[in-house]
C-alpha cells in the first residue's frame, strides 16, 4: 500500500527523522505533537491548558492537511509529564472533540521533548 506524508506549514516542523503524519489508505497516523508555535518552533510558554489547547491546535492543521477533521479521529494518545494535570488536559479535549469521542489513553511520562508537558497523537479515518 503506498503511504502519503502529510506535512503543512501550519503545524510545527518535526524536530527529527520523522512526518507530521503519514496517510497509507483512508488511515492517517500522526506524529507527536508537542506545544509548539508553528511560527517559530518555540515551545508556548504559560500552563498545561495553554499548552494542550497548542498541541491540539497543532492537530487540527495536520488533520486538515491530510483533508480530514478532528470530528474522524479514532484514536488519541495523551502523554503527560503529571497526571496531576489529567484534569486540565480532559477539560481542554472536550473543546476540542464532540461525542461520539474517539478512543483515548492518557500516559505519564517522566519526559518529552523540549520540556513540554503533554504531546498527543492521533490516528485518524478518512470517510
Amino acid at each position: 500500500m503506498p503511504r502519503t506524508i502529510i506535512a503543512t506549514d501550519q503545524a510545527p516542523a518535526a524536530i527529527g527523522p520523522y512526518s507530521q503524519a503519514v496517510r497509507a489508505g483512508n488511515t492517517v497516523y500522526f506524529s507527536g505533537q508537542i506545544p509548539l508555535d508553528p511560527a517559530t518552533g518555540a515551545l508556548v510558554e504559560g500552563d498545561i491548558t495553554t499548552q494542550t489547547r497548542r498541541v491540539f491546535d497543532n492537530l487540527v492543521a495536520v488533520a486538515e492537511a491530510a483533508g480530514g477533521s478532528l470530528a474522524q479521529i479514532v484514536r488519541v494518545g495523551i502523554y503527560v509529564t503529571d497526571l496531576a494535570n489529567f484534569a486540565a488536559v480532559n477539560a481542554v479535549m472536550g473543546e476540542y472533540f464532540q461525542q461520539p469521542y474517539p478512543a483515548r489513553s492518557t500516559i505519564e511520562v517522566s519526559g518529552l521533548p523540549k520540556a513540554a508537558q503533554v504531546e498527543v497523537d492521533a490516528v485518524m479515518v478518512l470517510d
